[in-house]
């Protein structure tokens, strides 16, 4: 019976969250942050009921845009006086604040309701990972990223780069040195 009990708490408190941003699209990770935030990850979750989780995001510098998203991507600001409309590109934008992006790409994310702003003041971000003690002490899981970051190839090992399948192989007879090109008569000089 007592174990009912300590499930019951569990689905009832507000669980904190880790999510690291780093090479992350921030649209999307926008999504998946909101879904927490929301609490639509827990089994109580309704409409107008306040079960969201605290979400801490780390390396939000870091982030990765799609394509050319970083010179085309705009972000929209009115001041409510005439002829206000400022766009802003998303380089700039990140320029200014790292953190800015990832908070107004979960702020798109969610529905339009009255309290978003106070389910938004449980999203922490933080442009590196350095992250206070007392924050750290609350963390208890973290948020699987939605794309996995490439490996870069100083991080292979020799083997690995030697066993990866090559589509074909180069003959040595076919290797152009160009500090010789007038004595290889493979190599024509126009």
């Amino acid at each position: 019976m007592a174990f009912n009990r300590v499930k019951q708490w569990t689905t009832f408190t507000r669980v904190w969250y880790l999510f690291d941003a780093k090479w992350q699209d921030p649209i999307i990770s926008g999504r998946v942050l909101s879904r927490y935030l929301l609490g639509k990850n827990k089994p109580i979750y309704s409409v107008g009921s306040d079960c969201g989780d605290y979400v801490v995001v780390i390396n939000s510098k870091d982030i990765a845009l799609k394509d050319d998203l970083w010179r085309t991507y705009r972000f929209f600001h009115h001041t409510g006086y005439a002829k206000g409309a400022t766009y802003t590109p998303a380089w700039e934008y990140h320029e200014n604040d790292p953190t800015r992006i990832i908070k107004n790409c979960t702020k798109n994310a969610m529905p339009p309701k009255i309290y978003r702003n106070s389910l938004l003041s449980r999203l922490i971000v933080f442009p590196d990972n350095k992250i206070p003690k007392d924050i750290i002490k609350n963390i208890t899981d973290q948020i699987e990223p939605s794309m996995i970051p490439p490996k870069r190839l100083t991080e292979f090992t020799e083997e690995e780069i030697r066993n990866f399948p090559r589509l074909f192989e180069w003959p040595k007879e076919f290797v152009i040195d160009d500090l010789k090109a007038d004595q290889n008569p493979t190599v024509k000089i126009i």
